[in-house]
């Protein structure tokens, strides 16, 4: 089983830095490849460029918590979180 696993291509988990704008200030995010084609999606079903999904994301969690500590942690949990839900729904199991 760990093969599958092992055997991923590295391309999946070499990290790329994206340039964007959040809440106006221009800051650099560096995650895995897998973690930006996730927000990709979830940009997209949306109807948003990424970068503007993830300054939204990070304007409603700026006013529901304040500054996130770590805010490329918080997108990665966010990237599962939606895809444990897609699959959850996928499988007839209701969303919370």
């Amino acid at each position: 089983m760990c093969q599958i696993f092992s055997h991923q291509d590295p391309e999946r988990y070499a990290c790329t830095t994206r340039r964007l704008r959040l809440n106006g200030q221009s800051t650099s995010i560096r995650l895995e490849n897998s973690f930006w084609a996730i927000l990709d999606e979830m940009a997209e079903a949306e109807g948003r460029s990424t970068p503007a999904f993830i300054s939204t994301l990070h304007g409603e969690v700026l006013e529901a918590r304040g500054e996130p500590v770590n805010f490329t942690s918080l997108l990665r949990c966010t990237a599962l979180l939606y895809i444990e839900t897609r699959s959850a729904v996928g499988n007839g199991i209701a969303a919370e």
